[in-house]
Protein backbone atom coordinates (compact mmCIF):
# COMPACT_ATOMS: atom_id res chain seq x y z
CA UNK A 1 0.00 0.00 0.00
CA UNK A 2 3.02 2.53 0.81
CA UNK A 3 4.32 1.72 -2.81
CA UNK A 4 1.12 2.15 -4.28
CA UNK A 5 0.44 5.96 -2.30
CA UNK A 6 3.94 7.14 -3.13
CA UNK A 7 3.16 6.03 -6.65
CA UNK A 8 0.47 8.68 -6.77
CA UNK A 9 2.02 10.90 -4.61
CA UNK A 10 5.00 10.72 -7.70
CA UNK A 11 2.89 11.12 -10.31
CA UNK A 12 1.00 14.11 -8.81
CA UNK A 13 4.38 15.93 -8.27
CA UNK A 14 5.48 14.76 -12.09
CA UNK A 15 2.46 16.47 -13.36
CA UNK A 16 3.15 19.97 -11.26
CA UNK A 17 6.90 20.06 -12.73
CA UNK A 18 5.16 19.10 -16.30
CA UNK A 19 2.89 21.84 -15.81
CA UNK A 20 5.57 24.80 -14.62
CA UNK A 21 3.62 24.21 -11.35
CA UNK A 22 7.44 23.26 -10.21
CA UNK A 23 10.89 23.92 -11.19
CA UNK A 24 11.27 21.00 -13.52
CA UNK A 25 15.07 19.81 -12.06
CA UNK A 26 13.89 20.21 -8.79
CA UNK A 27 15.50 16.72 -7.04
CA UNK A 28 12.92 14.40 -5.64
CA UNK A 29 13.47 13.11 -2.21
CA UNK A 30 12.16 9.67 -1.18
CA UNK A 31 8.96 10.34 -0.23
CA UNK A 32 8.05 8.61 3.09
CA UNK A 33 4.42 7.56 3.67
CA UNK A 34 4.10 6.39 7.00
CA UNK A 35 1.16 5.10 8.95
CA UNK A 36 -0.94 7.66 11.32
CA UNK A 37 -0.70 6.63 15.21
CA UNK A 38 -4.86 7.25 14.80
CA UNK A 39 -7.17 6.91 11.89
CA UNK A 40 -8.93 10.42 12.93
CA UNK A 41 -5.35 11.71 11.05
CA UNK A 42 -5.95 9.31 7.81
CA UNK A 43 -4.69 5.93 7.41
CA UNK A 44 -1.27 7.40 5.93
CA UNK A 45 0.85 10.73 5.89
CA UNK A 46 3.58 11.99 4.25
CA UNK A 47 5.91 14.64 5.28
CA UNK A 48 6.85 15.59 0.91
CA UNK A 49 5.55 19.07 1.00
CA UNK A 50 7.77 20.09 3.63
CA UNK A 51 10.41 18.08 2.01
CA UNK A 52 9.67 20.23 -1.05
CA UNK A 53 9.23 23.17 0.16
CA UNK A 54 12.58 25.15 0.63
CA UNK A 55 14.11 23.89 -2.94
CA UNK A 56 10.77 24.23 -4.70
CA UNK A 57 11.21 28.08 -2.39
CA UNK A 58 7.12 27.81 -1.34
CA UNK A 59 5.03 27.66 1.52
CA UNK A 60 4.99 24.11 2.58
CA UNK A 61 0.87 24.20 3.42
CA UNK A 62 0.67 25.70 -0.24
CA UNK A 63 2.70 23.57 -1.71
CA UNK A 64 0.54 20.31 -0.31
CA UNK A 65 -2.68 22.13 -1.73
CA UNK A 66 -1.16 22.06 -5.56
CA UNK A 67 -0.06 18.25 -4.64
CA UNK A 68 -3.34 16.72 -3.05
CA UNK A 69 -5.12 18.73 -6.15
CA UNK A 70 -2.58 17.18 -8.64
CA UNK A 71 -3.19 13.30 -7.49
CA UNK A 72 -4.86 11.02 -9.60
CA UNK A 73 -8.11 9.62 -8.84
CA UNK A 74 -7.83 6.29 -7.12
CA UNK A 75 -10.58 4.17 -5.91
CA UNK A 76 -8.62 2.91 -2.80
CA UNK A 77 -8.15 6.64 -1.57
CA UNK A 78 -11.61 8.21 0.59
CA UNK A 79 -10.11 11.66 1.04
CA UNK A 80 -6.85 13.41 1.57
CA UNK A 81 -6.65 16.36 4.19
CA UNK A 82 -3.78 19.00 4.81
CA UNK A 83 -2.26 18.94 8.58
CA UNK A 84 -0.38 21.24 10.67
CA UNK A 85 2.54 22.50 8.55
CA UNK A 86 1.84 20.70 5.52
CA UNK A 87 0.98 17.00 6.42
CA UNK A 88 -0.83 15.53 4.01
CA UNK A 89 -3.34 12.89 5.09
CA UNK A 90 -4.80 10.20 3.40
CA UNK A 91 -7.90 7.63 4.10
CA UNK A 92 -8.17 4.74 2.51
CA UNK A 93 -11.98 2.91 1.41
CA UNK A 94 -12.50 0.29 2.67
CA UNK A 95 -12.66 -1.52 -0.69
CA UNK A 96 -8.82 -0.90 -0.05
CA UNK A 97 -8.41 -3.00 2.74
CA UNK A 98 -10.89 -5.72 1.20
CA UNK A 99 -8.70 -5.98 -2.01
CA UNK A 100 -5.52 -6.58 0.31
CA UNK A 101 -6.94 -9.75 1.71
CA UNK A 102 -7.51 -11.07 -1.92
CA UNK A 103 -4.31 -10.38 -2.74
CA UNK A 104 -2.88 -12.44 0.25
CA UNK A 105 -5.16 -15.26 -1.02
CA UNK A 106 -3.93 -14.88 -4.21
CA UNK A 107 -0.03 -15.00 -3.34
CA UNK A 108 -0.30 -17.50 -0.49
CA UNK A 109 3.22 -18.44 0.67
CA UNK A 110 4.77 -15.77 -1.24
CA UNK A 111 2.76 -12.77 0.42
CA UNK A 112 5.30 -10.33 1.87
CA UNK A 113 8.08 -11.57 -0.43
CA UNK A 114 9.45 -8.83 -2.42
CA UNK A 115 12.74 -8.05 -4.94
CA UNK A 116 14.25 -4.97 -2.88
CA UNK A 117 17.36 -6.59 -3.24
CA UNK A 118 17.68 -7.34 -6.80
CA UNK A 119 19.47 -10.85 -6.32
CA UNK A 120 22.77 -8.89 -5.03
CA UNK A 121 24.84 -11.43 -2.83
CA UNK A 122 25.09 -10.78 0.62
CA UNK A 123 27.14 -12.88 3.12
CA UNK A 124 25.40 -13.54 6.66
CA UNK A 125 27.95 -15.09 9.19
CA UNK A 126 26.56 -16.32 12.43
CA UNK A 127 27.46 -17.95 15.32
CA UNK A 128 30.73 -18.66 14.61
CA UNK A 129 31.75 -20.75 18.06
CA UNK A 130 35.39 -21.90 18.59
CA UNK A 131 34.91 -25.84 18.49
CA UNK A 132 35.99 -26.25 21.82
CA UNK A 133 33.15 -27.49 23.33
CA UNK A 134 28.87 -27.94 22.54
CA UNK A 135 27.25 -24.78 22.10
CA UNK A 136 26.00 -22.60 24.76
CA UNK A 137 22.50 -20.34 24.74
CA UNK A 138 24.31 -17.15 23.75
CA UNK A 139 25.31 -19.50 20.79
CA UNK A 140 22.20 -20.27 20.84
CA UNK A 141 20.79 -16.44 20.71
CA UNK A 142 23.55 -15.81 17.53
CA UNK A 143 21.93 -18.58 15.64
CA UNK A 144 18.34 -17.15 15.85
CA UNK A 145 18.76 -13.96 15.00
CA UNK A 146 21.38 -14.42 12.08
CA UNK A 147 18.91 -17.33 10.68
CA UNK A 148 16.34 -14.88 11.15
CA UNK A 149 18.28 -12.39 9.24
CA UNK A 150 19.51 -14.47 6.45
CA UNK A 151 15.51 -15.90 6.14
CA UNK A 152 14.64 -12.14 5.88
CA UNK A 153 17.38 -10.86 3.58
CA UNK A 154 16.05 -13.79 1.25
CA UNK A 155 12.89 -12.94 1.33
CA UNK A 156 13.11 -9.18 0.12
CA UNK A 157 15.60 -10.45 -2.41
CA UNK A 158 19.03 -10.64 -1.79
CA UNK A 159 21.16 -13.45 -2.97
CA UNK A 160 22.05 -15.48 0.53
CA UNK A 161 25.23 -17.47 1.82
CA UNK A 162 24.81 -18.29 4.95
CA UNK A 163 28.29 -19.04 6.64
CA UNK A 164 29.60 -20.12 9.77
CA UNK A 165 33.47 -19.87 10.67
CA UNK A 166 35.47 -21.73 12.56
CA UNK A 167 38.23 -20.66 14.94
CA UNK A 168 40.06 -23.99 14.77
CA UNK A 169 43.36 -22.10 14.92
CA UNK A 170 45.27 -20.43 18.27
CA UNK A 171 45.52 -20.81 21.99
CA UNK A 172 41.74 -22.37 22.68
CA UNK A 173 42.23 -25.24 20.38
CA UNK A 174 45.92 -26.01 22.05
CA UNK A 175 43.79 -25.87 25.28
CA UNK A 176 41.10 -28.18 24.36
CA UNK A 177 43.73 -30.70 22.74
CA UNK A 178 45.90 -30.80 25.88
CA UNK A 179 42.96 -31.03 27.99
CA UNK A 180 41.24 -34.24 26.04
CA UNK A 181 45.23 -35.68 26.20
CA UNK A 182 45.26 -35.22 29.76
CA UNK A 183 42.05 -37.09 30.70
CA UNK A 184 43.50 -39.87 27.81
CA UNK A 185 46.35 -40.37 30.23
CA UNK A 186 43.93 -40.40 33.41
CA UNK A 187 45.13 -36.70 34.29
CA UNK A 188 41.89 -35.14 36.27
CA UNK A 189 41.09 -31.34 36.70
CA UNK A 190 43.34 -30.14 39.82
CA UNK A 191 45.99 -32.92 39.15
CA UNK A 192 49.24 -32.25 38.42
CA UNK A 193 49.96 -32.03 34.90
CA UNK A 194 46.38 -30.42 34.70
CA UNK A 195 46.69 -27.61 31.58
CA UNK A 196 46.28 -24.68 33.60
CA UNK A 197 43.02 -23.30 31.41
CA UNK A 198 42.04 -27.06 30.77
CA UNK A 199 38.73 -27.53 29.59
CA UNK A 200 36.64 -29.47 32.77
CA UNK A 201 33.31 -30.43 31.46
CA UNK A 202 32.14 -33.98 31.63
CA UNK A 203 32.22 -33.88 27.11
CA UNK A 204 35.92 -33.70 27.58
CA UNK A 205 35.92 -37.02 29.22
CA UNK A 206 33.48 -38.61 26.48
CA UNK A 207 36.11 -37.36 23.55
CA UNK A 208 38.59 -39.05 25.76
CA UNK A 209 37.11 -42.22 25.85
CA UNK A 210 35.77 -42.07 22.24
CA UNK A 211 39.76 -41.26 21.44
CA UNK A 212 40.65 -44.49 23.38
CA UNK A 213 38.29 -46.34 21.53
CA UNK A 214 39.22 -45.57 18.27
CA UNK A 215 36.22 -43.97 17.31
CA UNK A 216 36.18 -41.54 13.88
CA UNK A 217 34.26 -38.62 12.79
CA UNK A 218 32.88 -36.84 10.10
CA UNK A 219 34.56 -33.68 8.97
CA UNK A 220 34.91 -31.56 5.77
CA UNK A 221 37.81 -33.18 4.64
CA UNK A 222 36.92 -37.03 5.15
CA UNK A 223 36.77 -38.80 8.04
CA UNK A 224 38.91 -38.31 11.03
CA UNK A 225 40.01 -41.51 12.78
CA UNK A 226 41.40 -41.93 16.22
CA UNK A 227 44.95 -42.72 16.45
CA UNK A 228 44.34 -44.41 20.08
CA UNK A 229 47.77 -42.85 21.48
CA UNK A 230 47.36 -39.78 23.87
CA UNK A 231 50.91 -39.21 23.15
CA UNK A 232 50.21 -37.77 19.64
CA UNK A 233 49.09 -33.93 20.39
CA UNK A 234 48.52 -33.55 16.37
CA UNK A 235 45.90 -36.48 16.05
CA UNK A 236 44.17 -35.59 19.47
CA UNK A 237 43.76 -32.07 18.00
CA UNK A 238 42.42 -33.14 14.91
CA UNK A 239 39.98 -35.49 16.05
CA UNK A 240 38.60 -33.56 19.21
CA UNK A 241 37.78 -30.40 16.82
CA UNK A 242 36.08 -32.99 14.55
CA UNK A 243 34.11 -34.55 17.02
CA UNK A 244 32.90 -31.31 18.68
CA UNK A 245 32.35 -29.86 15.01
CA UNK A 246 30.10 -32.46 14.61
CA UNK A 247 28.38 -32.54 17.85
CA UNK A 248 27.46 -28.83 17.19
CA UNK A 249 26.29 -28.94 13.65
CA UNK A 250 23.56 -31.56 15.13
CA UNK A 251 22.71 -29.15 17.72
CA UNK A 252 22.31 -26.85 15.06
CA UNK A 253 20.18 -28.99 12.98
CA UNK A 254 17.85 -29.58 16.31
CA UNK A 255 17.36 -26.11 15.82
CA UNK A 256 16.71 -25.88 12.64
CA UNK A 257 19.60 -23.88 11.82
CA UNK A 258 22.09 -24.85 8.07
CA UNK A 259 24.75 -23.14 6.64
CA UNK A 260 26.00 -22.65 3.02
CA UNK A 261 29.66 -22.18 3.94
CA UNK A 262 32.24 -23.41 6.40
CA UNK A 263 35.11 -21.56 6.62
CA UNK A 264 37.95 -22.76 8.87
CA UNK A 265 40.56 -20.32 9.99
CA UNK A 266 43.33 -22.66 9.60
CA UNK A 267 42.80 -22.06 5.96
CA UNK A 268 43.57 -18.97 6.31
CA UNK A 269 47.22 -20.39 6.93
CA UNK A 270 47.28 -23.26 5.15
CA UNK A 271 46.49 -20.92 1.83
CA UNK A 272 48.95 -18.39 2.67
CA UNK A 273 46.01 -15.63 2.98
CA UNK A 274 47.05 -14.27 6.28
CA UNK A 275 50.63 -13.56 4.67
CA UNK A 276 49.19 -12.40 1.71
CA UNK A 277 47.39 -9.85 3.61
CA UNK A 278 49.77 -8.74 5.63
CA UNK A 279 52.17 -8.54 2.08
CA UNK A 280 48.71 -5.71 1.00
CA UNK A 281 48.99 -4.19 4.20
CA UNK A 282 52.33 -3.39 3.85
CA UNK A 283 52.32 -2.51 -0.32
CA UNK A 284 49.46 -0.17 0.74
CA UNK A 285 52.05 1.98 3.43
CA UNK A 286 50.01 1.88 6.18
CA UNK A 287 52.36 -0.80 8.58
CA UNK A 288 54.91 0.32 10.63
CA UNK A 289 57.91 -1.90 12.75
CA UNK A 290 57.80 -1.05 16.59
CA UNK A 291 60.28 -2.93 19.05
CA UNK A 292 60.07 -5.96 17.13
CA UNK A 293 56.28 -6.42 16.16
CA UNK A 294 54.32 -5.26 12.99
CA UNK A 295 52.02 -2.79 13.46
CA UNK A 296 48.99 -1.47 11.24
CA UNK A 297 48.18 2.19 11.79
CA UNK A 298 44.36 1.90 12.13
CA UNK A 299 44.17 5.36 13.61
CA UNK A 300 44.61 6.59 9.97
CA UNK A 301 40.70 5.21 9.86
CA UNK A 302 38.96 6.25 13.16
CA UNK A 303 40.67 3.62 15.33
CA UNK A 304 41.30 4.79 19.13
CA UNK A 305 45.09 3.53 18.63
CA UNK A 306 47.37 1.58 16.26
CA UNK A 307 47.08 -2.00 16.30
CA UNK A 308 49.39 -4.95 16.56
CA UNK A 309 49.42 -7.06 13.53
CA UNK A 310 52.31 -9.67 14.10
CA UNK A 311 54.11 -9.83 17.75
CA UNK A 312 57.60 -10.16 17.84
CA UNK A 313 57.50 -13.55 18.26
CA UNK A 314 56.45 -13.75 15.01
CA UNK A 315 52.55 -15.14 15.44
CA UNK A 316 50.09 -13.04 14.66
CA UNK A 317 47.38 -11.37 16.81
CA UNK A 318 43.44 -12.48 16.43
CA UNK A 319 42.89 -9.19 14.99
CA UNK A 320 45.11 -10.08 11.31
CA UNK A 321 43.48 -13.11 10.99
CA UNK A 322 40.00 -11.47 11.42
CA UNK A 323 40.95 -9.05 8.11
CA UNK A 324 42.06 -12.04 6.46
CA UNK A 325 38.95 -13.82 6.45
CA UNK A 326 36.76 -10.82 5.85
CA UNK A 327 38.79 -9.85 3.41
CA UNK A 328 38.26 -13.46 1.73
CA UNK A 329 34.51 -12.58 2.22
CA UNK A 330 34.93 -9.46 -0.37
CA UNK A 331 37.14 -11.44 -2.65
CA UNK A 332 34.32 -13.91 -3.06
CA UNK A 333 31.54 -11.50 -4.32
CA UNK A 334 30.08 -10.41 -1.60
CA UNK A 335 28.66 -7.37 -1.94
CA UNK A 336 27.34 -6.84 1.45
CA UNK A 337 28.52 -8.61 4.21
CA UNK A 338 26.45 -9.05 7.78
CA UNK A 339 28.45 -10.42 10.51
CA UNK A 340 26.13 -11.42 13.61
CA UNK A 341 28.40 -11.36 17.11
CA UNK A 342 28.24 -11.18 20.61
CA UNK A 343 28.21 -7.47 22.52
CA UNK A 344 32.07 -8.84 23.82
CA UNK A 345 33.35 -8.26 20.55
CA UNK A 346 32.83 -4.75 19.76
CA UNK A 347 35.91 -4.09 20.34
CA UNK A 348 37.39 -5.35 17.37
CA UNK A 349 34.89 -4.07 14.98
CA UNK A 350 36.29 -0.83 14.70
CA UNK A 351 40.16 -2.47 13.72
CA UNK A 352 38.11 -5.01 11.36
CA UNK A 353 37.10 -2.19 9.25
CA UNK A 354 39.76 0.21 9.70
CA UNK A 355 42.30 -3.15 8.20
CA UNK A 356 39.77 -3.50 5.65
CA UNK A 357 40.42 0.16 4.61
CA UNK A 358 43.79 0.00 4.61
CA UNK A 359 43.75 -1.93 2.19
CA UNK A 360 42.65 -0.03 -0.24
CA UNK A 361 40.43 -2.65 -2.42
CA UNK A 362 37.48 -0.43 -2.50
CA UNK A 363 35.65 -1.94 -0.03
CA UNK A 364 33.02 0.32 1.64
CA UNK A 365 33.72 2.16 4.85
CA UNK A 366 30.67 0.68 6.64
CA UNK A 367 31.63 -2.91 5.31
CA UNK A 368 30.63 -5.43 6.58
CA UNK A 369 27.86 -4.26 8.79
CA UNK A 370 27.35 -5.87 12.15
CA UNK A 371 24.57 -7.31 14.56
CA UNK A 372 25.71 -7.69 18.06
CA UNK A 373 23.53 -9.63 20.63
CA UNK A 374 23.57 -8.94 24.46
CA UNK A 375 23.83 -12.04 27.11
CA UNK A 376 21.13 -14.63 27.80
CA UNK A 377 19.64 -14.99 31.63
CA UNK A 378 17.78 -18.49 31.76
CA UNK A 379 15.22 -18.57 34.58
CA UNK A 380 13.51 -21.64 35.68
CA UNK A 381 11.28 -21.17 39.10
CA UNK A 382 12.27 -17.55 39.32
CA UNK A 383 16.10 -18.70 39.78
CA UNK A 384 19.03 -18.62 37.31
CA UNK A 385 19.18 -21.84 35.99
CA UNK A 386 23.51 -21.41 35.02
CA UNK A 387 25.77 -25.00 34.82
CA UNK A 388 25.11 -28.08 32.59
CA UNK A 389 27.21 -31.11 33.89
CA UNK A 390 27.69 -31.80 29.99
CA UNK A 391 29.60 -28.50 29.77
CA UNK A 392 30.84 -27.91 33.16
CA UNK A 393 29.93 -24.31 33.64
CA UNK A 394 27.37 -23.23 31.24
CA UNK A 395 24.14 -23.97 29.93
CA UNK A 396 23.88 -25.42 27.03
CA UNK A 397 21.60 -25.00 23.96
CA UNK A 398 20.73 -28.18 23.49
CA UNK A 399 19.67 -28.08 27.34
CA UNK A 400 17.48 -25.22 26.54
CA UNK A 401 15.98 -26.87 23.32
CA UNK A 402 14.97 -29.96 25.31
CA UNK A 403 13.53 -27.74 28.17
CA UNK A 404 11.45 -25.38 26.25
CA UNK A 405 11.10 -26.78 22.76
CA UNK A 406 12.58 -25.38 19.34
CA UNK A 407 9.65 -23.16 18.75
CA UNK A 408 9.74 -21.61 22.05
CA UNK A 409 13.55 -21.66 21.95
CA UNK A 410 13.54 -19.59 18.85
CA UNK A 411 10.78 -17.37 19.61
CA UNK A 412 12.36 -16.26 22.79
CA UNK A 413 15.85 -15.49 21.35
CA UNK A 414 14.64 -13.19 18.73
CA UNK A 415 11.96 -11.30 20.76
CA UNK A 416 13.95 -8.67 21.91
CA UNK A 417 15.95 -6.24 20.39
CA UNK A 418 19.43 -8.35 19.66
CA UNK A 419 21.45 -5.26 21.57
CA UNK A 420 18.78 -6.33 24.57
CA UNK A 421 19.86 -7.88 27.63
CA UNK A 422 17.27 -10.94 27.22
CA UNK A 423 16.05 -12.99 30.13
CA UNK A 424 14.88 -16.30 28.99
CA UNK A 425 11.75 -18.30 32.01
CA UNK A 426 11.36 -21.46 31.12
CA UNK A 427 8.57 -21.71 32.90
CA UNK A 428 6.66 -19.19 30.70
CA UNK A 429 8.10 -20.47 27.43
CA UNK A 430 6.55 -23.88 28.22
CA UNK A 431 3.49 -22.32 29.15
CA UNK A 432 -0.26 -22.95 27.12
CA UNK A 433 -1.59 -19.58 28.09
CA UNK A 434 -2.20 -16.34 26.23
CA UNK A 435 1.28 -14.97 28.11
CA UNK A 436 3.31 -16.74 26.07
CA UNK A 437 3.73 -15.73 22.91
CA UNK A 438 4.99 -18.01 20.68
CA UNK A 439 1.89 -20.01 22.39
CA UNK A 440 -0.54 -17.12 21.61
CA UNK A 441 0.96 -16.59 17.94
CA UNK A 442 0.49 -20.53 17.06
CA UNK A 443 -2.94 -21.03 18.69
CA UNK A 444 -4.28 -18.24 16.17
CA UNK A 445 -3.25 -20.33 13.35
CA UNK A 446 -4.76 -23.73 14.60
CA UNK A 447 -7.58 -21.48 15.62
CA UNK A 448 -8.09 -20.90 11.70
CA UNK A 449 -7.52 -24.37 10.83
CA UNK A 450 -10.33 -25.62 13.43
CA UNK A 451 -12.71 -23.03 11.80
CA UNK A 452 -12.30 -24.50 8.88
CA UNK A 453 -12.63 -28.06 10.02
CA UNK A 454 -16.04 -27.34 12.04
CA UNK A 455 -16.90 -25.41 8.84
CA UNK A 456 -16.87 -29.09 6.99
CA UNK A 457 -18.28 -31.11 10.39
CA UNK A 458 -21.06 -28.18 9.95
CA UNK A 459 -22.05 -29.03 6.16
CA UNK A 460 -20.39 -25.78 4.68
CA UNK A 461 -18.61 -25.82 1.52
CA UNK A 462 -16.18 -22.59 1.43
CA UNK A 463 -15.55 -21.08 -1.54
CA UNK A 464 -12.61 -19.09 -2.34
CA UNK A 465 -13.80 -17.07 -5.26
CA UNK A 466 -16.77 -16.51 -3.05
CA UNK A 467 -14.60 -15.65 -0.43
CA UNK A 468 -13.13 -13.11 -2.32
CA UNK A 469 -16.31 -11.39 -4.41
CA UNK A 470 -17.87 -10.85 -0.82
CA UNK A 471 -15.22 -9.16 0.93
CA UNK A 472 -17.32 -6.14 0.53
CA UNK A 473 -19.34 -7.44 3.80
CA UNK A 474 -16.28 -6.82 5.81
CA UNK A 475 -17.33 -3.50 7.07
CA UNK A 476 -17.19 -4.10 11.17
CA UNK A 477 -14.69 -2.59 13.20
CA UNK A 478 -12.84 -5.46 13.98
CA UNK A 479 -12.69 -7.19 10.86
CA UNK A 480 -11.34 -3.77 9.73
CA UNK A 481 -8.85 -4.08 12.36
CA UNK A 482 -7.63 -7.46 10.87
CA UNK A 483 -7.39 -6.25 7.35
CA UNK A 484 -5.39 -2.86 8.41
CA UNK A 485 -3.04 -5.28 10.51
CA UNK A 486 -2.90 -7.83 7.78
CA UNK A 487 -1.99 -5.36 5.25
CA UNK A 488 1.34 -4.40 7.60
CA UNK A 489 2.77 -7.40 6.71
CA UNK A 490 5.19 -6.87 3.91
CA UNK A 491 6.15 -3.33 5.12
CA UNK A 492 7.03 -4.94 8.36
CA UNK A 493 9.03 -8.18 6.54
CA UNK A 494 10.62 -5.03 4.87
CA UNK A 495 11.65 -2.91 7.79
CA UNK A 496 13.43 -5.76 9.59
CA UNK A 497 15.83 -6.79 7.00
CA UNK A 498 16.27 -2.90 6.54
CA UNK A 499 17.04 -2.45 9.51
CA UNK A 500 18.48 -6.00 10.51
CA UNK A 501 16.04 -6.18 13.57
CA UNK A 502 14.25 -9.65 13.29
CA UNK A 503 12.25 -8.89 16.42
CA UNK A 504 9.49 -6.61 14.59
CA UNK A 505 9.03 -9.34 13.58
CA UNK A 506 7.77 -10.89 15.98
CA UNK A 507 6.07 -7.97 17.62
CA UNK A 508 3.84 -7.84 14.51
CA UNK A 509 2.50 -11.30 14.51
CA UNK A 510 1.49 -10.76 18.09
CA UNK A 511 -0.16 -7.67 16.90
CA UNK A 512 -1.66 -9.80 14.41
CA UNK A 513 -2.52 -12.96 16.35
CA UNK A 514 -4.68 -10.13 18.98
CA UNK A 515 -6.54 -8.51 16.30
CA UNK A 516 -7.70 -12.37 14.83
CA UNK A 517 -8.30 -13.52 18.60
CA UNK A 518 -10.02 -9.59 19.02
CA UNK A 519 -12.64 -10.92 16.29
CA UNK A 520 -12.73 -14.07 16.44
CA UNK A 521 -14.81 -13.68 20.20
CA UNK A 522 -16.68 -10.69 18.92
CA UNK A 523 -17.78 -11.81 15.70
CA UNK A 524 -19.52 -15.42 14.59
CA UNK A 525 -17.49 -16.45 11.58
CA UNK A 526 -19.61 -19.48 10.78
CA UNK A 527 -23.03 -17.70 10.16
CA UNK A 528 -25.46 -20.48 9.37
CA UNK A 529 -28.42 -18.29 7.03
CA UNK A 530 -25.47 -16.02 4.87
CA UNK A 531 -23.09 -17.97 3.16
CA UNK A 532 -21.69 -14.83 1.64
CA UNK A 533 -20.85 -13.34 5.08
CA UNK A 534 -19.55 -16.73 6.03
CA UNK A 535 -17.19 -17.14 3.35
CA UNK A 536 -15.82 -13.86 3.56
CA UNK A 537 -15.15 -14.53 7.29
CA UNK A 538 -13.90 -17.40 6.40
CA UNK A 539 -11.66 -15.11 3.67
CA UNK A 540 -10.19 -13.02 6.71
CA UNK A 541 -9.59 -15.57 8.24
CA UNK A 542 -7.59 -17.83 6.01
CA UNK A 543 -5.98 -15.01 5.25
CA UNK A 544 -4.85 -14.13 8.41
CA UNK A 545 -3.76 -18.09 8.86
CA UNK A 546 -1.31 -17.59 5.32
CA UNK A 547 0.08 -14.38 7.05
CA UNK A 548 0.80 -15.60 10.32
CA UNK A 549 2.64 -19.03 8.73
CA UNK A 550 4.65 -16.56 6.53
CA UNK A 551 5.95 -14.62 9.02
CA UNK A 552 6.42 -17.81 11.56
CA UNK A 553 8.51 -20.04 8.57
CA UNK A 554 10.58 -16.71 8.91
CA UNK A 555 11.29 -16.91 12.36
CA UNK A 556 11.95 -20.83 11.81
CA UNK A 557 8.84 -21.45 14.15
CA UNK A 558 6.25 -23.91 12.99
CA UNK A 559 2.70 -23.04 12.33
CA UNK A 560 0.64 -26.29 13.67
CA UNK A 561 -2.90 -27.36 12.55
CA UNK A 562 -3.91 -28.13 15.86
CA UNK A 563 -2.98 -27.27 19.74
Amino acid sequence: MKDALRALLTSAIDTLRASGSLPADLAMPAIAVERTRTREHGDFATNIAMALAKPAKSNPRALAQRIVDALPANAAVAKVEIAGPGFINIFLTDAAWQREIGEVLRRGADYGRSTIGNDVRVGVEYVSANPTGPLHVGHGRAAAIGDTLARLLAATGWNVAREYYYNDAGAQIDNLAKSVQARCKGVFPGDPGWPEDGYRGDYILDLARDYMLGKSNESDHGTIASAKDPDDLDAVRRYAVAALRAEQNSDLAAFGVCFDVFFLESSLYADGQVEATVKALEAAGHTYEQDGALWLRTTDFGDDKDRVMRKSDGSYTYFLPDVAYHFSKWQRGYARAVTELGADHHGTLMRVRAGLQALERGIPKDWPEYVLHQMVTVMRGGEEVKLSKRAGSYLTLRDLIEEAGRDATRWFLIARKSDSQLTFDIDLARSQSNDNPVFYVQYAHARVCSLLRQAGEKGFAYDQAHGIANLSRLTDAHEQALMIEISRYPETVEAAAAQLEPHVLTQYLRDLANAFHTFYHAQPVLVADDAALRDARLALSIATRQVLANGLDLLGVSAPEVM
